[in-house]
């Protein structure tokens, strides 16, 4: 590799999960990530080489290696109509837990966002459609917050691709948008466009790990960063990173259906423990994790942001 890790550091492993562990698939990658009955849990957007893109559950006892569902979790057929027609791409979801349930927001054509829900990660509900064309990656926050749900995404354009917060009395109708960060955001790793994740509560604020890109001569780039939210009031941005905390350094971050790219649609982390793992697809073809201290995520996010 050329460049230091910054908090985050691969795993030896890795990939952890790459087209290999299925029979006849041409990518596994950006993944939802939750823990379920003390094992960490995955939902695997899954590309097989000649059919329709599909979700599948993967769970692990020591976060490493995992058993994967041979049967698809999601997939297009169980999408209701009208959105079953617009439903070609099933990939990219956000896990959030609240209270004993979890809930998955992901992207259909168009894009728009669809919301569904399990508690057993056997069978799911769909929702609703939350989110009109062009918005693909909303992120719920885990808990009610003076009453309300919040939720942050990333409303796109031809021109900008910035991330806004909103709130909800039933996580149906969204309104009271505001604008959170704007691309270009931090530094000009995240100079085109930025996406969120499912935000972490820590005890300095809302922990979020976003995506950020930026183009060169030979394509775009695809990083990781991080920022902190208020506890009370998450459209308040605290603090940040300045500049990436993950970037494509590896062979396999760099060889694949999207090269030069690492993407996350969530972490998990464990404050006892002052872990972080961030399970993200390398180049939109395998999955890698890489780990560090929350303290420090945090310490950089607080440090940064009064550089």
């Amino acid at each position: 590799m050329y460049r230091k890790e910054i908090v985050l550091r691969r795993h030896p492993d890795n990939p952890i999960i790459s087209p290999l562990d299925f029979p006849d698939v041409d990518a596994v990658f950006n993944c939802g990530q939750t823990m379920f009955e003390g094992k960490t849990l995955l939902l695997l957007s899954v590309c097989p080489r000649d059919g329709m893109p599909r979700l599948h559950v993967a769970t692990s006892e020591d976060g490493v290696k995992f058993d994967i569902e041979p049967e698809p979790f999601i997939t297009q057929d169980d999408t209701p109509m009208p959105w079953r027609d617009m439903d070609t791409w099933p990939i990219d979801p956000r896990v959030t837990r609240i209270d004993d349930v979890y809930y998955i927001v992901r992207p259909i054509q168009g894009p728009a966002c669809i919301l569904q829900k399990t508690t057993d990660w056997k069978t799911h509900e769909f929702i609703e459609c939350i989110a009109l064309p062009c918005n693909r990656v909303a992120s719920l926050f885990p808990e009610k917050i003076n009453g309300l749900y919040y939720r942050v995404d990333r409303p796109f354009n031809i021109r900008t691709g910035s991330m806004w917060i909103s709130s909800s009395p039933d996580l149906i109708n969204w309104g009271r948008h505001r604008p959170l960060a704007k691309a270009p955001f931090s530094s000009c790793w995240a100079v085109d466009k930025i996406g969120p994740t499912p935000p972490l509560r820590t005890p300095a604020g809302w922990l979020m790990i976003f995506h950020g890109v930026m183009t060169y001569a030979g394509g775009g780039r695809y990083s990781l960063g991080a920022m902190l939210m208020d506890i009370d009031d998450p459209s308040r941005i605290i603090g940040h990173s300045k500049g990436w905390i993950l970037t494509p350094d590896a062979p396999y971050e760099f060889m694949g259906n999207c090269q030069n790219c690492v993407f996350s649609c969530g972490a998990i982390a464990d404050v006892e423990k002052d872990l972080i793992r961030v399970y993200y697809g390398a180049a939109d073809t395998c999955i890698g994790l890489a780990t560090g201290k929350l303290s420090e995520l945090i310490e950089l996010c607080l440090r940064d942001d009064k550089a």
